[in-house]
């Protein structure tokens, strides 16, 4: 061993937590935040602008829906509105109804959600078992579907 080896190991720094930091990821954190008017669409921009690592902020007043992207964490993002705002935040819980198999089911139909959209079931396991169509369900979309040759045909 040197003393160029020496010298170092007494000079090196060690590592302290800030630089084993992970970094953040590019990610889009949708959530459902009401919004009655122009001015909490205003302050929902307001408050979310400013942070650190935020790309864009896009506000859906009609659907109650905010849009975050950009090297950001959900829980913080959600946290800084709920708290700048006052509102309650809650992460996007809906899917397009093309995404779920049975989208008029109980557990996945909600009166709130915009047009075209249903709860997201895959996600949810609470509410999956309830998602599902009851076998008399299943026989009547069987019988009028196009795979039945024995289908009613109207002509």
């Amino acid at each position: 061993m040197g003393i160029v080896d020496v010298v170092s190991e007494f000079c090196s720094v060690p590592r302290t937590r800030r630089h084993l930091k992970k970094r953040k990821q590019f990610q889009t954190v949708e959530m459902k935040v009401r919004i009655d008017c122009e001015g909490c669409e205003r302050k929902i921009k307001k408050a979310l602008e400013d942070m650190k690592g935020v790309s864009s902020v896009e506000v859906t007043a009609k659907q109650n829906k905010v849009t975050v992207t950009g090297y950001v964490d959900a829980g913080k993002v959600m946290r800084r509105v709920a708290y700048k705002t006052g509102k309650r935040v809650e992460p996007w819980p809906y899917v397009p109804y093309d995404t779920v198999a049975h989208p008029y089911a109980p557990g996945a139909y909600d009166k709130k959600a915009p047009a075209g959209y249903v709860r997201n079931v895959v996600s949810d396991p609470s509410a999956a078992p309830l998602a599902r169509a009851s076998s008399t369900e299943v026989r009547y979309t069987a019988a009028f579907s196009d795979e039945n040759p024995n289908a009613c045909s109207v002509m």
